[in-house]
């Protein structure tokens, strides 16, 4: 079982009112460097997130004394941290409320070690990227425009508040305004693995963008039928 180096050291904390699930999980974690610390309900996970500072929290959805949807909001409400959902909810609507909730990867029970190893490795390489990224700045487009330094979204006079997905999303279509990009790319680029082959995903995530993003005319967010979204301006008004 391997972890980039880049997320060595990283402090993760594991939430789950399943003892056995916690415990592999910790030995998982630890054995590939991480630091851990776990809690069986919200009221103490919230407490060592406090002291504890993780660099990243895998939450499972179901807890004894709180919902992981509400947990997740109150986790952000102390410092911005990544969020992995761990959960036997597996349905793909339950995926998509997931990660529209803005957790930033979701896995279902039962589940591999190595996969969810994996996945935290992958959220902290990102994250990291993200943070230290030295082309950070403004992207515009239109009347569009994405202060990466600041997270904001405008467009025009109008500030956007987007998830921290759809803000992924829509920075992948303006480094790569005007071109057409696949379904597959998209996965690869915003959601770094294929989501099982299932591009629907990607559909959804292009909806929630388009309520919020094409709230005036032009709209910007394009489709291109037959291979997947762009991102300008419609050509003779379409």
């Amino acid at each position: 079982m391997q972890v980039p180096k880049v997320a060595a050291g990283a402090r993760i904390l594991v939430v789950d009112d399943e003892p056995y699930i916690v415990e592999m999980m910790s030995l998982s974690l630890r054995f590939v460097g991480f630091e851990v610390a776990s809690a069986g309900t919200g009221r103490e996970a919230l407490q060592l997130a406090s002291s504890f500072r993780p660099d990243l929290v895998i939450l499972d959805v179901m807890l004894p004394d709180t919902d992981g949807f509400a947990l997740l909001h109150e986790l952000r409400a102390q410092r911005p941290m990544p969020v992995l959902f761990l959960t036997a909810r597996d349905a793909m609507e339950d995926k998509l409320r997931g990660l529209t909730f803005g957790a930033d990867d979701y896995v279902t029970k039962p589940f591999s070690l190595e996969e969810v190893v994996a996945r935290v490795g992958v959220i902290l390489r990102r994250s990291r990227q993200m943070a230290g990224d030295s082309s950070a700045g403004r992207l515009a487009y239109a009347d569009l425009i994405l202060d990466e330094e600041a997270h904001e979204v405008w467009r025009g006079d109008t500030l956007i508040q987007l998830s921290p997905t759809e803000f992924a999303l829509l920075r992948f279509l303006l480094r790569n305004q005007g071109r057409a990009m696949s379904r597959a790319q998209i996965l690869e680029h915003v959601w770094h693995y294929d989501f099982n082959g299932d591009s629907s995903v990607v559909d959804s995530y292009i909806r929630y963008l388009r309520r919020k993003i094409d709230i005036v005319d032009p709209p910007l967010v394009q489709t291109v039928r037959g291979i997947g979204y762009t991102l300008r301006v419609p050509r003779n008004g379409r």
